[in-house]
């Protein structure tokens, strides 16, 4: 960990992704299915869609800062194998799966007094710990990815800055773009790059999203407000390209179409997963100019929230996601 900030790579994402999009044999962006998404957005009224307070943590202590830190490491890969139960949380008498399921094991953990936020804490965490922490019904994948994730960020906060995320905000001057670049520079699970052709794709999901979460959850503290929000770009993962697919803007191959609906693993780094990806950034860029030309001004990253948020309410008969492993999404 080198503890020196760099220039984001979040406007490197739009090029590097540009260069997959352009040379796809999997996937295709419909331009007029764009144009005409915008105008149902438009006729129907969009709504923009807030962090939500009362599910996550939010406020102004510096512990807010760090409690997101911990979440982004681990929002990833929460679906089940085939035949397995989805993993699921009970908090406040809510049970809940996916990423809520997450949200609600954190909170729970820190309402029992165990202090994930605590740098050290998270240092020298082990397997067994996190599984209690993630106690439910199934179970959570990845467990010791996580594990090791979690020990990480433990170790860089408590090494770097004093144990507080904060400091770390401070270190890339209030500037997402810089923060991005930061955490994809300090902390290898959130170093979200592959390559395709020949060329680093750069991503950076989770980084990217940290930064819109601490607008989110830091109810107007300094450490959350952010510059160059608006050149973050959508979050690339599984459900947005879903939701996406489900509205006709991404159009898959046959033998691409094919895997993802009998849902066959597509390995991460392969040309099919990148370009679908890619085309997600792309689609939700598209989609954000549209509106723009349209009259409704919304960052990259409200437009996927909006997008994720359909997501969670898709048909039963959606088209699925596609399945890739990996810590990154």
């Amino acid at each position: 960990m080198s503890g020196t900030p760099h220039v984001s790579p979040a406007p490197a994402v739009l090029a590097t992704t540009r260069f997959v999009v352009e040379n796809a044999r999997f996937v295709m962006i419909h331009q007029g299915r764009v144009e005409s998404v915008a105008d149902d957005i438009v006729r129907r009224g969009i709504r923009p869609v807030t962090y939500d307070c009362q599910r996550h943590l939010c406020g102004t202590e510096p512990e807010v800062a760090n409690f997101v830190l911990v979440l982004d490491t681990l929002n990833f890969s929460f679906w089940p194998e085939p035949g397995s139960p989805r993993w699921r949380v009970t908090y406040r008498d809510e049970t809940v799966d996916g990423y809520w399921a997450l949200v609600a094991a954190l909170r729970r953990a820190l309402h029992e007094g165990i202090p994930i936020t605590d740098a050290s804490y998270l240092g020298a965490l082990d397997v067994p710990s996190l599984q209690y922490i993630f106690r439910g019904e199934g179970e959570i994948p990845l467990l010791p990815e996580r594990v090791a994730a979690l020990r990480e960020i433990g170790r860089g906060l408590r090494d770097l800055y004093d144990g507080t995320f904060v400091k770390m905000i401070e270190r890339a001057r209030y500037n997402a773009l810089e923060l991005t670049g930061l955490l994809g520079s300090e902390f290898s699970s959130f170093n979200d790059v592959s390559v395709y052709g020949g060329e680093l794709v750069e991503l950076y999901k989770r980084a990217q999203i940290c930064c819109s979460d601490l607008v989110g959850a830091s109810q107007g503290a300094p450490w959350g407000q952010l510059a160059d929000l608006d050149k973050l770009t959508a979050f690339a993962d599984y459900k947005v390209p879903q939701v996406l697919r489900q509205l006709g803007i991404l159009v898959y191959t046959e033998s691409l179409a094919s895997m993802v609906d009998q849902l066959i693993p597509l390995p991460h780094g392969s040309d099919g997963e990148i370009e679908i990806r890619a085309a997600t950034i792309w689609g939700v860029e598209y989609l954000r100019r549209a509106l723009a030309a349209r009259g409704v001004l919304l960052d990259a990253y409200r437009v996927d929230w909006y997008l994720w948020e359909l997501g969670q309410a898709l048909p039963p008969k959606t088209l699925p996601y596609h399945r890739t492993r990996t810590i990154f999404y």
